[in-house]
């Protein structure tokens, strides 16, 4: 990860004195008690980000006014501002980020401050708050600098209009915390911190993460699986079981009837029921502890800030740790299916796009990475191993070659270029149906002949792009369609497309901790230790800004 910091820097109001000073100023504006403390704004020192200070300079420029000051102090609406500062942590801010400095503050707190120190209240305080506004709006980081995975507009925040709604307010307190995300994701995303930070740590049950335990197998571990299994199994559960849970003196052997109780717990907990107790049903067995989850819905806050405002009334969401491709219309979840994602080495890009278009019975056209590392071996044994599975291979000027006659040695090497594409039918890699969101990363969502995978816990097995468990279902969602219809046009049996009437949003995205539809928020898997680069993003973010002043 390379990560580039904007500092901030120490910055100098000259061209706002200037501008105060300029007889094209209207009298009336130049007569103000902020325009006639002109020559102190050069000996205000604040550390802050150059668009923070442009817009600053902007406003005062057109309304020479104090917003934050009245009399020899600070007013109501100050008051109400540094409240909100100092209780943002509940967004999953830091409140140290938007505190003025000592000096400052002390200054603020007094009464009969003199005229100087008012003005560096009036522009340090404005700096705060539209540090503030940048961060609640678009997030402290910017995703693009972590990775090449991540892949996002970077919002373009209107820090005067922003000054200017602080101006104009009545309700200060009010605004200032609708600069957050306005969805009903990021409200049950501040509920649940509320109720984590608030939560009584009770005893925790730790098991081995490492275990890998089967039926008829030796462990000591287990008789903390059993202990997990009273603290977190369902009242029915344990009346069923209840003879091997009265009999179970703590021994090792993993028998038929502890198997059987491993079992229901996994059942009732989504997960496939063969009494292995591997990561998953620890993961279920033993609940991530209170501070982990707290990091993990404070970072959900902060990917949340990266997308739209609002998200739409109608929209596709992925989120990959959760392995669930959802369709959202009029506000609500019509449609929620599971979906296989990008291995770690393949990992699927995070992203923002349109839906555009449904292909049926489509092409496959093989990716050059896969030639080289999947497809190259097998040609070196059998060079006819193309041309026996019908796949069509082409020169780029689109004449027919046999596989057996290319020189798959140059093509590795890019010496020499070729299209290998598989054509429609029961065995392609697509599938039935695609649906396609054009974007610079090549990815999709698509049917799957592997019908199989679906059936797995931790669903990672694609080179990027996303199968759908139901992708009839989803064509026909987005197309506004019956399934019936999606299913006649699959079965002419021709490649073909069709344009949505209308594009509709897809976020392509990645939560490990994401409400529900009913607004109980969920934790996955840190499925490509993404939120490890964050918090080290996050981290070097708050340092550098401590270090800045």
């Amino acid at each position: 990860m390379q990560l580039r910091l904007r500092l901030r820097v120490t910055v100098s109001f000259r061209d706002l004195v200037e501008a105060l000073s300029a007889d094209t100023l209207e009298p009336a504006l130049r007569e103000t008690r902020f325009a006639r403390a002109r020559e102190l704004l050069h000996a205000v020192k604040v550390r802050t980000f150059r668009p923070v200070a442009k817009a600053i300079s902007a406003h005062y420029a057109k309304h020479p006014k104090f917003i934050w000051i009245e009399g020899d102090a600070i007013n109501k609406k100050a008051r109400a501002a540094l409240a909100v500062l100092e209780a943002v942590d509940k967004f999953g801010l830091s409140p140290n980020d938007y505190q003025l400095n000592p000096r400052t503050k002390l200054a603020a707190t007094g009464g009969g401050t003199e005229l100087k120190a008012l003005v560096q209240i009036e522009v340090e305080l404005s700096a705060k708050v539209l540090t503030y506004a940048l961060d609640a709006k678009r997030g402290r980081i910017d995703p693009n600098r972590i990775s090449g995975y991540h892949d996002f507009i970077r919002k373009d925040v209107d820090l005067v209009s922003v000054m200017r709604s602080l101006s104009e307010s009545d309700d200060t307190s009010g605004y200032i915390t609708r600069l957050n995300p306005d969805n009903a994701h990021f409200k049950a995303l501040v509920q649940e911190l509320a109720r984590l930070r608030a939560e009584v740590k009770r005893e925790q049950i730790t098991i081995a993460p490492d275990i890998l335990l089967r039926p008829g197998g030796v462990s000591s571990e287990l008789v903390r699986i059993v202990a997990a299994i009273r603290q977190r199994g369902t009242e029915k559960l344990k009346k069923q079981h209840s003879a091997i849970l009265a009999q179970y003196a703590g021994g090792e052997d993993y028998s038929p009837e502890l198997v059987a109780l491993v079992r229901g717990f996994q059942r009732e907990n989504g997960l496939q029921a063969d009494g292995i107790v591997g990561r998953n049903t620890i993961r279920a067995l033993v609940p991530m502890r209170r501070q982990e989850k707290i990091a993990r819905v404070e970072l959900a806050m902060e990917r949340l800030r990266w997308l739209p405002q609002k998200l739409g009334s109608r929209y596709v969401f992925i989120n990959q740790p959760s392995f669930v491709a959802t369709y959202v219309n009029g506000g609500e979840e019509l449609l929620t299916m599971r979906a296989i994602v990008g291995k770690k080495s393949n990992q699927t890009s995070v992203f923002v796009d349109k839906i555009e278009t449904v292909e049926y019975s489509p092409y496959w056209g093989v990716p050059l990475s896969i030639i080289v590392n999947e497809m190259l071996p097998r040609l070196s044994r059998d060079p006819s191993y193309l041309d026996r599975l019908g796949y069509e291979v082409t020169t780029p000027s689109g004449r027919h070659v046999p596989s057996y006659s290319v020189n798959w040695y140059a093509v590795a090497t890019k010496r020499t270029a070729i299209n290998v594409r598989q054509p429609p039918g029961p065995s392609n890699a697509l599938g039935a149906v695609k649906i396609l969101f054009p974007n610079k990363h090549a990815i999709y969502m698509h049917d799957t002949p592997n019908k199989d995978l679906f059936e797995r816990d931790r669903r990672a097995f694609s080179h990027g792009c996303i199968r759908l468990a139901k992708p009839r279902a989803m064509a026909a969602a987005v197309l506004g369609r019956t399934t019936s219809y999606v299913d006649r046009r699959i079965a002419e049996g021709q490649n073909n497309r069709e344009d949505l009437s209308e594009s509709i949003p897809i976020y392509v995205s990645y939560f490990t901790a994401w409400p529900d539809p009913k607004g109980q928020v969920q934790y996955f898997e840190d499925l490509y230790d993404r939120d490890v680069y964050l918090i080290r993003a996050i981290e070097r973010t708050e340092a550098a800004r401590q270090a800045a002043g």
